[in-house]
């Protein structure tokens, strides 16, 4: 089996798609004054998120031929890896699954070295981590905890698959339906809540999507909001 889960499959982008028009502060927020996001009851803060936009920027920086993020796709895909993390130690919690540092790291080692290699077919040079990391919205602070992420997937696969890696189509098929409904099961039980200032949240893609403003939007009749993934299909 693929040591890539579902979100870290395509671990280098050339270029980015956009993620929609920019973002607008709307009125009658369920978030608290303060949060960028409520996963469960824990808050990330707009504090941290500021914080970890700007890591992410710095290095999307020293690789402008490779990453092209605008501001918003910066800012959006931050939020999404914080509440990744967050749905992922709740899927760990309700299976069981414990993760040391040494199984984060060779986790991390082993989605590196894929994705080196995947880059590398494609001519691209000096592939480093941290380039790994932003090509997918990640400030390379946080590698630890896609680490813990990942070996949180291997052990969850092996789980419901007999304490085996499974390598056949259909075992990795198998595993990836049950993987995906478990994260999904996770995030419905901590109730996500994305401050509309940043967009909302897709269960469908477990991450913060562009939200249709409520202040100001592109001149023209209004069009309907997409409706997709606002609650979770589990």
């Amino acid at each position: 089996m693929s040591r890539q889960s579902g979100v870290l499959r395509r671990l280098i982008k050339v270029s980015a798609v956009a993620l929609g028009a920019g973002l607008v502060v709307t009125a009658c927020s369920p978030v608290k004054l303060g949060s960028a996001a409520i996963v469960g009851n824990e808050r990330i803060t707009i504090a941290t998120l500021d914080t970890e936009v700007t890591n992410l920027s710095q290095t999307v920086k020293l690789y402008p031929s490779s990453v092209q993020l605008s501001q918003e796709q910066q800012t959006q895909q931050t939020l999404t890896w914080l509440i990744r993390f967050e749905i992922n130690d709740e899927l760990a919690r309700q299976a069981g699954i414990t993760v040391s540092t040494a199984e984060a790291q060779k986790a991390l080692d082993e989605i590196y070295a894929a994705a080196k290699s995947s880059a590398q077919a494609q001519g691209i040079k000096n592939v480093t981590l941290d380039l790994i990391l932003v090509a997918n919205g990640i400030p390379p602070n946080l590698a630890s905890e896609v680490g813990r992420y990942q070996a949180i997937d291997n052990k969850f696969a092996e789980q419901v698959n007999g304490g085996q890696e499974p390598t056949s189509t259909s075992a990795q098929s198998a595993t990836t339906a049950k993987l995906n409904m478990a994260r999904c099961r996770a995030a419905k039980v901590l109730s996500v809540q994305v401050n509309p200032q940043f967009g909302r949240f897709d269960y469908s893609q477990v991450a913060v999507v562009a939200a249709p403003g409520i202040v100001a939007r592109p001149a023209g009749p209004a069009k309907a909001a997409s409706k997709s993934g606002l609650t979770p299909a589990c």
